[in-house]
């Protein structure tokens, strides 16, 4: 399989609730929010992998991940909408510094539409590691269902896979008018005026969510953090895979 879209986050597992201070003070970006990597993404929005988060969960020993794909799902289409079945959707983590992955949780699909069933595998050990190396574990699934259900329970590890609404805040209208070669070919963020050309960002004040009303695929999963740092340190590095 090869590798089509990913994203990173490096982050300190730390107790209590110097926690949540440490996600918003000490945790930095590895790499930044970005859409349409390659050529063969913007052709195939499935595949475009919008943004990965982690932060605290609901108790200082949980945390949450979050891997969003496809990007602008109109509201007419969001009830019908559905995850890829011939993608693999990986969340890796490196707990030992070495920027290699040690623990993996891998996210497949079977069907289409409303009727669609993910299956979770993991927080295990990688059957391969490495940026462009990617093989579905054959191991039983850790859990399964349907999407756009709550699935497993509170004190091990909950996952929900569906459509969700990810607000982001940006002028998108000046943005792809400042640089027009990012400017979806397609879709309704096609429509937004192209004209008249630009070279900054209209004042702050003017800043409006310009995808609201459009919503992504997004498996979010919440688990014990320990199950992260098993094996390895508090200190976490995470990215966001997805591959065929």
């Amino acid at each position: 399989m090869s590798v089509l879209s990913s994203r990173a986050w490096r982050h300190r597992a730390l107790p209590a609730a110097a926690l949540l201070l440490a996600a918003s003070l000490t945790a930095r970006w590895v790499t930044a929010s970005d859409h349409q990597d390659t050529a063969d993404v913007e052709l195939n929005p499935t595949m475009d992998m919008t943004d990965f988060y982690a932060f605290p969960g609901a108790s200082p020993d949980r945390m949450v991940l979050v891997l969003n794909s496809q990007p602008a799902i109109t509201p007419a289409a969001a009830g019908s909408a559905s995850f890829d079945p011939n993608l693999l959707y990986q969340i890796k983590v490196d707990n030992t510094g070495d920027a290699t992955e040690d623990r993996v949780i891998q996210v497949v699909f079977s069907g289409r539409g409303t009727d669609q069933t993910v299956r979770v595998y993991g927080p295990m050990t990688p059957p391969v590691t490495g940026a462009m190396r990617n093989e579905l574990t054959t191991a039983a699934p850790t859990l399964t269902g349907r999407i756009n259900t709550s699935l497993g329970s509170a004190t091990g590890m909950q996952v929900y896979a569906g459509i969700l609404d990810d607000p982001f805040y940006i002028d998108l209208e000046q943005f792809f008018r400042i640089i027009p070669d990012r400017r979806p070919a397609g879709g309704p963020l096609a429509a937004l005026p192209a004209t008249p050309t630009a070279s900054a960002f209209r004042p702050a004040n003017t800043a409006v969510n310009f995808l609201r009303g459009l919503n992504v695929a997004s498996i979010v999963i919440e688990l014990p953090t320990a199950m992260l740092t098993s094996g390895g340190t508090p200190r976490l590095g995470m990215w966001g895979t997805i591959s065929r």
